[in-house]
């Protein structure tokens, strides 16, 4: 037999030692990877990799599937097998079969862990090549399940299974990170071990998994998300679990220091350019004194127009580092806050407020180093009577803030970012700055 393997990653590799111990000659091709696996050989392109091929098989992720389709279509034998294992949205794959051809794709989504089963982990297979592919695959000594059906099918049995798999891998980070922060991270471990089959080793996959793995399966909860937006449920948990792994995988990209210290000294505008102008609160909301800057994380607040009830639940729950940020409808009739509350909140540690609304007091709010951003300043109190709402998700200034999502402000105005984001547009924001002083440079060496 002769394979192909498109995307040498650790299930790419694991695949290809499992064909070699078979005998098949096995070429691969990837091109972040120097040297090839023991006993494949390294193609220089993609066509190459796959000419001659019986079956291929497409691991480069699910981001990538339809551009990896498109650079060997033109280069496969016309009774070739396409394997697509990429977990991911079932109109991919419908996609990824039009341009392989359907006759020859199969759906393939990979059930269980490959790293302990290697090319014995359990599939399901859809697609019109699906027989054909579900006898390689048995050959390999997998459990294969050939469902027949259409391109799509089999992934979204995937993705069906994944809001419960990733969901659960989500959920023990969470609790094992609480746990840390309790101090109490080996009990909490306990607790979960216990209820596992496979106790500890399972949790420990499970967690290590969703770091290691963050991105892709991000990427593969968002499109379980949407599958079951298509059904016509509310998918409130794949949601959530998507975020979490796509905060995962964000943090990874700094994992030392502190993220919000990285943000100092950095211009809001040079975060919304690098953010493609996204997240940066309209003009409307200004600095209420000249040099007030700010970066932390966000403690929503809702309040009826002119009642500020809800801001003094909030003085009770905030923590340092924190800003809040309130949606007070824009109104800018009355004042939702001055110094008195400006010095409870500051001695809680909170570093300012954003205020779609109105506020008063500017003088000593500048004398006490409070920086409020406001649509609007007014000598009228306000009521409080309520209703109001504390960390529930708030439009300010024409974006939509969450609790936990950074906030940076200056001179020129607000942004704020995704807590899921965060280190992402740091980086995006810092090319920026890095951009422009080399601009400026070369402008004044021109002068």
């Amino acid at each position: 037999m002769r394979a192909a393997v498109l995307g040498l990653g650790e299930a790419g590799t694991l695949y290809s030692a499992g064909m070699v111990e078979l005998g098949w000659t096995v070429t691969g091709y990837d091109p972040a990877v120097d040297a090839a696996p023991t006993g494949v050989q390294l193609a220089e392109t993609p066509g190459e990799a796959v000419r001659d091929a019986e079956v291929v098989m497409s691991l480069v992720g699910g981001a990538r599937a339809q551009e990896a389709a498109e650079s060997v279509a033109d280069h496969l034998a016309p009774d070739a097998i396409f394997a697509d294992m990429n977990a991911g949205d079932p109109v991919v794959m419908n996609a990824v079969a039009q341009v392989i051809g359907a006759e020859r794709f199969a759906d393939v989504s990979v059930i269980g862990p490959v790293p302990n089963h290697g090319a014995q982990t359990s599939v399901i297979i859809s697609g019109a090549a699906s027989a054909g592919a579900t006898a390689v695959f048995t050959s390999l000594g997998a459990p294969a399940n050939d469902i027949g059906g259409s391109p799509g099918d089999a992934s979204a049995r995937k993705l069906l299974r994944s809001t419960f798999m990733k969901g659960l891998a989500a959920l023990i980070v969470e609790s094992c990170t609480a746990g840390r922060a309790a101090g109490a991270e080996d009990w909490v471990r306990a607790q979960i071990a216990v209820e596992l089959a496979g106790g500890e080793a399972t949790l420990d996959r499970l967690y290590s998994g969703t770091h290691k793995h963050a991105a892709r399966r991000a990427g593969e909860v968002t499109a379980a998300a949407a599958l079951l937006d298509s059904l016509g449920l509310r998918p409130v948990m794949s949601r959530a679990t998507a975020e979490l792994h796509a905060t995962c995988a964000d943090a990874a990209l700094l994992p030392a220091g502190d993220l919000l210290a990285e943000y100092q000294g950095l211009a809001v505008a040079n975060i919304g350019d690098g953010r493609e102008r996204m997240g940066v609160l309209d003009g409307g909301i200004r600095p209420l004194w000249k040099g007030a800057r700010l970066v932390g994380r966000a403690r929503t607040v809702w309040v009826r127009s002119g009642d500020n009830k809800a801001i003094h639940d909030a003085v009770q729950v905030s923590r340092p580092g924190e800003v809040i940020v309130v949606n007070g409808d824009g109104d800018v009739t009355r004042a939702l806050i001055g110094e008195l509350i400006a010095e409870r909140f500051k001695a809680r540690g909170v570093l300012g407020m954003i205020i779609d609304g109105a506020a008063r007091d500017v003088v000593e709010l500048e004398r006490i180093g409070f920086g409020v951003w406001a649509r609007g300043v007014s000598p009228a109190g306000p009521y409080k009577n309520g209703p109001g709402q504390v960390d529930v998700p708030v439009a300010v200034g024409g974006v939509v803030v969450h609790s936990g999502d950074v906030v940076v402000a200056d001179d020129d105005g607000v942004i704020t970012i995704p807590a899921a984001q965060a280190a992402s547009s740091l980086l995006a924001g810092r090319a920026v700055e890095a951009d422009e002083a080399r601009r400026r440079a070369a402008i004044l060496a021109g002068a």
